[in-house]
């Protein structure tokens, strides 16, 4: 017996075959190899269409079946992770209606505003955990105010997540979780937003049935399972965005546990049992996967959106001469600090913890006689891990103690020099585990079909890849350079 897990991201799709007796991953494997398009009509917007997801959802299917060598009709469910805040139209007959507004588009900014400004700022805060902000239910209004004519022919709005299961079971349904990352979820009723969605003048029937994270989507239908390469009838038992679902693969589900991620933006999520918020909105608060309204667990995420695009943009700015392996030996050249030299590392759009801000990316202190290719390198290694240290600050403001993290075994956290400069600096352990989003969903589909007594016992023995310690002989010189790089960052805030 065995299940499958899908990672629905920006970039590609993702999936993974889980053995149910070992709670192993067999294979993974990805679709399209190159990444994703996403469309940007104008300056600030990013869409993609849903569809395309779908297509490349079913391509992964097969690809990671042929892989693994299993047989699809012994898959006994599937899970879901995609990526989070977008938002997915369709009309009476479940055809999309427009391209999905996705999670890095800025357009909705003004419409979250008011709404946090004309509703106020303590009530949104204590009741959504968030400013309306950015996130879906902004991008709804959006639409009813600029495209009235479409948005009259909307039957259901839905996250990425919610729409390939619909594709897959013919069910239109949600989760708390999801809701809660369109902040359109009030935590203190314990129902959806009403009071929002009246300020917005959406119709709460735009909103589909509401379900738990780990309840029963529906089965696949024959189209769906013929695409697919698995048995008609197979449940879609899990549905997560991929930081909370990052956070499970990790094993982060209780009150003070940690997990991170440095992709092309960098996350931090830390677990809550208490209902907590940033005033400044500067760290967004959502359900966790195992968040129900008799046992609070809230992901607070930091999130910051420079940190892997700008290593990649250095990569490409030395002509792409030096593999990453290359370039952490370069950074290896010089010392803590960089001789100097300071990367703020914001060229990627608005910050969320800076208060939704955009100062844009700045090299600073070059000096041409001293400074080359591997004080680059090492500096923007640092700025990156600089920002991650500026937000864990603010997460601790907020009661989280991050003496731990995990992460997966990927991109920036493969680099030494960015892993110890934070462990160093925040005096905490980071623990590299083997594991991936799709391979998260597929083990928690265990707990679902209660295969698993709990969703740890779901996950499994984590198989760690590597601890990296505080380096107690570079924090002077760390510290030091923080603290510059602190001082630099606050003259662009003013």
């Amino acid at each position: 017996m065995y299940y499958i897990g899908f990672d629905i991201g920006s970039s590609s799709i993702k999936a993974s075959i889980v053995d149910a007796e070992s709670k192993s991953a067999l294979a993974t494997a990805s679709y399209p190899d190159e990444e994703m398009s996403i469309l940007s009509v104008e300056p600030g917007w990013a869409e993609q269409d849903p569809e395309d997801w779908w297509k490349y959802v079913c391509e992964a299917s097969k690809k990671v079946l042929s892989k693994s060598g299993v047989d699809g009709d012994k898959v006994a469910g599937i899970g879901l992770s995609y990526q989070m805040h977008g938002l997915v139209l369709v009309d009476k007959k479940l055809e999309v209606l427009r391209p999905s507004i996705i999670w890095c588009d800025g357009r909705a900014v003004p419409y979250g505003n008011q709404a946090f400004t004309e509703l106020g700022e303590e009530k949104c805060l204590s009741h959504l955990l968030n400013s309306p902000g950015n996130f879906t239910a902004a991008k709804l209004k959006w639409v009813k105010e600029q495209e009235p004519e479409l948005f009259d022919r909307i039957y259901k709005m839905m996250l990425p997540g919610d729409f390939i299961a619909m594709r897959m079971t013919g069910e239109v349904n949600t989760t708390i979780s999801g809701l809660s990352e369109g902040i359109l979820w009030d935590f203190k009723n314990n129902e959806i937003a009403g009071f929002l969605l009246d300020h917005l003048g959406i119709d709460n029937r735009l909103i589909p049935e509401v379900i738990n994270t780990f309840d029963l989507s529906g089965q696949l239908t024959a189209d769906a399972a013929n695409r697919l390469g698995l048995k008609e009838g197979t449940p879609v038992m899990y549905r997560a965005g991929d930081q909370p679902n990052n956070a499970l693969s990790l094993g982060a589900l209780n009150a003070g546990d940690v997990a991170a991620t440095g992709g092309t933006s960098g996350v931090v999520y830390s677990v809550s049992d208490q209902i907590v918020y940033d005033q400044k909105s500067r760290i967004n608060g959502f359900a966790h996967v195992n968040h129900t309204k008799d046992q609070i667990h809230i992901g607070s995420l930091l999130c910051i959106n420079g940190t892997g695009i700008q290593h990649r943009w250095i990569k490409q700015l030395l002509g792409n001469r030096l593999s990453y392996e290359a370039l952490e030996s370069e950074a290896s050249k010089v010392g803590a600090g960089a001789d100097g030299v300071c990367v703020l590392p914001f060229g990627n759009g608005a910050e969320r913890m800076l208060e939704n801000r955009d100062i844009g990316g700045h090299i600073l202190h070059l000096n041409f006689n001293r400074h080359d290719q591997s004080n680059l390198v090492r500096a923007g290694l640092e700025g990156i891990a600089f920002s991650f240290i500026y937000g864990i600050e603010i997460l601790k403001g907020l009661g989280s103690e991050v003496t731990k993290m995990r992460v997966g075994n990927d991109n920036l956290f493969q680099s030494r020099i960015f892993s110890e400069t934070i462990a160093t600096l925040i005096d905490c352990e980071i623990e590299m585990v083997e594991t991936t989003g799709a391979t998260g969903a597929a083990q928690a589909v265990g707990y679902a079909l209660k295969h698993s007594n709990s969703i740890e016992e779901a996950i499994g023995s984590s198989n760690s890849s590597g601890i990296y310690s505080p380096l107690g002989k570079e924090y002077d010189a760390l510290k030091a350079s923080y603290h510059v790089w602190k001082n630099d960052l606050d003259r662009f805030l003013v």
